[in-house]
């Protein structure tokens, strides 16, 4: 089976923590997304993958220029924007006369892919779209569908008086050779606005099937912060990297002693060093906002069966990470993994002011 990824976007969104990273190479558990997408399409049986690349081709390709273990790897670059549908018309040449996936590099899932693919040759559609119910749809377009999974009309980012289904689209499609022919050469052109409603109109069979599994759209810093957690706590099945199970073994910090004395079990610690406490902090109360975090005493994210602070070092220019839970590895992968998004704003903060400067 053949894969297009569609790796090339802006990811303005999410420069407050990649900076001028591109998206796909934003860290997930210590892995990129993208690799985390590629060990997925390798696990589905796919063996041909096309990176359709844009912004940040360069650096992509440099990270992916070993191939990939188990997939045949190539990369398509767009010299100007084409688009969603654009992107993947221009990989042509790597998808032939047979159908293929297409998913964005900048989401975390586990669907059973492969069955997507199956359903959308056992029903001879043009194309076949993954979808997921979510109960607060207005970020993303909706799929309207009927009894038998025919998409009905779609409706884009909606505000709630025109929510009428949470039928979300992923952004992951099976896709025929007669849609791909639909897309016209050399043109800026989008799956959610263009074809798929030109599709429609043509009386073509577009299929919308709800999915199992997990699915996130990476796109904002508090959606790539949550999909951490839910890693973290089993909704979401990934391998987290090699550094990131060798930091997991090593020996915890011993806790300060009034630490102990606020919580029954000893809280795995981390300090992460800094140039401006108050900035960070304040990128990180942005960030955890919508988490529901208390901010009496640093911030704090509090759940059931677990706890994590973040707060000043009052000494020296650094951030001092505090999480408790009964399982100690899990409350060290939940400071390493807040960790790891420190690190990132720290990181993007320098090097968007660096390219401001520049």
């Amino acid at each position: 089976m053949n894969a297009i990824v569609l790796a090339g976007g802006l990811g303005t969104r999410l420069r407050p923590v990649t900076g001028p990273t591109p998206k796909p190479l934003a860290p997930l558990l210590g892995r990129p997304i993208l690799e985390h997408i590629l060990r997925l399409l390798r696990e589905q049986g796919f063996t041909r993958v096309c990176l359709a690349l844009g912004y940040g081709a360069g650096e992509i390709r440099r990270r992916f220029a070993g191939g990939y273990p188990g997939l045949e790897l190539c990369f398509r670059e767009e010299q100007e924007p084409l688009g969603t549908a654009g992107a993947v018309r221009a990989c042509r040449d790597f998808i032939g006369q047979e159908d293929v996936l297409v998913i964005s590099g900048d989401v975390a899932c586990d669907f059973a892919l492969a069955r997507l693919m199956e359903r959308h040759r056992e029903r001879g559609a043009a194309a076949a779209l993954a979808l997921v119910r979510d109960p607060a749809p207005l970020r993303f377009g909706l799929a309207v569908t009927d009894p038998e999974d025919r998409i009905r009309a779609f409706i884009e980012k909606p505000d709630w008086p025109r929510v009428v289904t949470d039928l979300v689209n992923t952004g992951i499609y099976a896709l025929s050779p007669r849609a791909l022919a639909a897309i016209p050469e050399g043109r800026a052109w989008d799956f959610g606005k263009d074809l798929f409603p030109a599709l429609l109109e043509a009386g073509e069979t577009l299929l919308g099937l709800p999915m199992e599994g997990y699915w996130c759209d990476l796109g904002t810093p508090l959606s790539y912060y949550r999909c951490c957690v839910d890693a973290l706590e089993g909704r979401l099945r990934l391998e987290p990297g090699p550094a990131f199970v060798s930091a997991l073994s090593a020996e915890p910090s011993p806790p300060r002693p009034e630490a102990s004395a606020r919580e029954p079990e000893a809280p795995t610690q981390l300090r992460i060093p800094c140039r401006d406490r108050a900035r960070l902090m304040g990128q990180l109360s942005e960030l955890m906002l919508e988490l529901d975090a208390e901010y009496s005493d640093g911030i704090l994210l509090r759940r059931s069966g677990w706890e994590l602070r973040v707060r000043p070092d009052s000494a020296e220019s650094a951030l001092r990470l505090e999480a408790a839970a009964p399982e100690p590895e899990f409350a060290r992968s939940l400071a390493l993994s807040l960790g790891d998004v420190i690190r990132a704003l720290e990181q993007g903060d320098e090097a968007m002011k660096t390219k401001e400067l520049s």
